[in-house]
């Protein structure tokens, strides 16, 4: 698989023909700027919101803005003599998925029961936007180049995100982020896709900065969302029992800071849940969540086939509970999709991430399978509590971004210590 190479090497030590691949790879400053613009778009409301005071509007519209420069720019970067080849995506089975799904979510604005269409066929074009700047990016820097700045990027901007949540008031229930603009659930998660993608990227002979896994790590336990505690505590036992090429001792030292978080935390996690279960909203409780549940699945069973349409909840669905909690999205993901797409987007749902899923099987054993497949283990346990009102747990754009290297890595692998460019390189790199 290119980014790793395969060849023996002695224990702890650095391989100079493994960096000089690396470095190979390249770095991307639009692709990283994208990454960053996709973590920090989330707090674009609360800034407009809450900062400066002028509405939730400019907000979506700034982040509209920016995501029509970066496909512009993605597309004149793209078009140069020295553009890669994209003719992967006709093979990329993960990436067709994507593409029909978006294609039948835009469909679905001709009978969506929206409030405001004209807003819900903004934020289609949105996840447009984001897909089609992920595919041209890799045409102008090529697929690793684009994915690994994209990861980066995204990594840097959840960092950023995380010093601005620890900066805010802490609500009433202890949490971080503000209820209404950049909750706790967006906060965390965030968090725990950053660090799945600092995992990766090391897997694969690449790194960030060593103190952004911590910092991340701290602000997702923090941050005390629970559906997102669990599904990423739920992808690292998977991680644990799966990746073989860990060593015990990284094992042993990620369950003993997990245990020492923990307790440094546990004052704050005990009357967390004193208060939540004394005067929390129950709407956003479990009881809360069933109440939503059941009239999703209600809704969903009146156009079980093509279901009620992109973007067809806020503000058509009834408040719930006593504080009038007005649900964003089905809060389960496979019934979000029913709801808003019936039984086609249930099959569109498992399509996507069953395909990434087989594609993820089909690689060596190794790291990188087992955190690839974290990653859906990470989304399915978390969509049994939360979902997206647009777009899936596991972004498209991440999908998009996932899929090319996903399909190098079924690629018969070259040693790549054994090509004479690769070992020129390594004389010339310093050996550490």
């Amino acid at each position: 698989m290119t980014g790793i190479v395969s060849y023996s090497r002695p224990q702890g030590s650095v391989s100079a023909v493994e960096r000089a691949e690396v470095k190979r790879i390249g770095f991307s400053t639009l692709a990283a700027f994208a990454g960053c613009f996709f973590a920090c778009r989330t707090s674009f409301v609360l800034i407009a919101a809450r900062w400066i005071n002028i509405g939730t509007v400019p907000g979506v519209l700034a982040g509209l803005g920016i995501s029509m420069a970066l496909l512009i720019a993605a597309l004149v970067a793209g078009c140069g003599p020295r553009s890669h080849s994209t003719g992967w995506i006709l093979q990329a089975r993960p990436l067709q998925w994507v593409v029909l799904y978006i294609a039948f979510a835009g469909c679905s604005l001709l009978w969506s029961a929206s409030a405001d269409p004209a807003a819900s066929a903004m934020y289609w074009c949105g996840l447009v936007l984001d897909v089609a700047t992920v595919v041209l990016l890799c045409r102008a820097c090529g697929k690793e180049c684009a994915a690994h700045s994209l990861m980066k990027g995204f990594i840097a901007g959840s960092v950023l995100l995380a010093a601005m949540a620890w900066m805010m008031p802490a609500a009433e229930d202890l949490r971080l982020g503000d209820l209404d603009y950049f909750n706790t659930n967006q906060i965390a998660n965030l968090c725990a896709l950053a660090i799945l993608m600092c995992t990766l990227l090391a897997s694969r002979g690449d790194s960030v900065s060593k103190f952004a896994a911590p910092i991340l790590a701290i602000t997702l336990f923090r941050s005390l969302s629970k559906a997102t505690l669990i599904a990423f505590v739920a992808a690292q036992v998977y991680r644990l029992t799966s990746d073989s090429a860990m060593s015990a001792r990284k094992k042993w030292l990620l369950v003993s800071g997990s245990a020492v978080l923990t307790i440094c935390f546990w004052g704050v996690v005990d009357a967390y849940f004193g208060i939540y279960t004394a005067t929390g909203n129950q709407a956003e409780t479990l009881t809360g969540r069933t109440a939503i549940w059941a009239w999703s699945l209600d809704a969903g069973l009146t156009r079980p086939w093509f279901g009620n349409g992109f973007d067809a909840m806020w503000k058509v669905a009834p408040p719930f509970g006593g504080e009038l909690f007005e649900a964003r999205h089905a809060e389960n993901e496979l019934l979000q999709q029913f709801f808003a797409y019936g039984a086609c987007g249930v099959a569109l749902l498992m399509g996507v991430y069953g395909s990434l899923y087989r594609r993820c099987r089909l690689l060596p054993q190794g790291s990188e399978r087992s955190i690839l497949i974290s990653f859906l283990v990470f989304v399915l346990v978390r969509g049994l509590a939360e979902a997206e009102p647009f777009d899936l747990l596991l972004p498209l754009w991440l999908i998009a971004a996932l899929t090319p290297l996903v399909e190098e890595g079924r690629a018969p692998r070259r040693d790549m210590s054994m090509q004479p460019e690769y070992l020129s390189n390594a004389s010339a790199a310093p050996a550490i």
